[in-house]
């Protein structure tokens, strides 16, 4: 089973752009990375920029609508995620639990949809799309 840890830090929604954590927190959040990649749970992982540096792309009337950061009405955001892989939703709340996040940052869990989830007309409708997944996934570069 994969699960997305999604870090939601409480107040990065009114960040200014470049704002950046202190080494210590980094420190310590290696650390918790690389417990995870020892494991072999970690797929991916990535720290995301400040809402202010970003844009939200929003569909109203059937036209697309470019709105840039930082986003008023948020009132919470991603400051980054982990991508693991484990045997059941437990395991993945267990090493949440184990992240050294400071009092303002919440962890919300959410499992990856897999095609086998899926009645048989949705997956039909999504055929290519595993495909499409393996063609996509980052390649290293020598």
């Amino acid at each position: 089973m994969r699960f997305m840890m999604l870090m939601i830090p409480r107040g990065y929604e009114s960040a200014a752009p470049g704002t950046m954590p202190d080494a210590q927190a980094v420190a310590a959040m290696m650390k918790y990375n690389e417990a995870l990649q020892k494991a072999g749970v970690l797929l991916a992982l990535d720290g995301l920029h400040p809402p202010s540096m970003g844009a939200r792309v929003s569909f109203e009337g059937g036209k697309a609508r470019v709105t840039d950061g930082p986003f008023a009405e948020a009132k919470e955001v991603l400051g980054g995620y982990w991508m693991i892989q484990v045997r059941s939703r437990e395991e993945a709340i267990e090493w949440a639990k184990r992240c050294p996040g400071g009092p303002n940052e919440i962890i919300e869990i959410r499992q990856v949809q897999e095609m086998a989830d899926f009645p048989a007309d949705v997956q039909k409708a999504a055929e290519g799309f595993e495909q499409m997944q393996r063609a996509s996934a980052p390649r290293e570069t020598t």
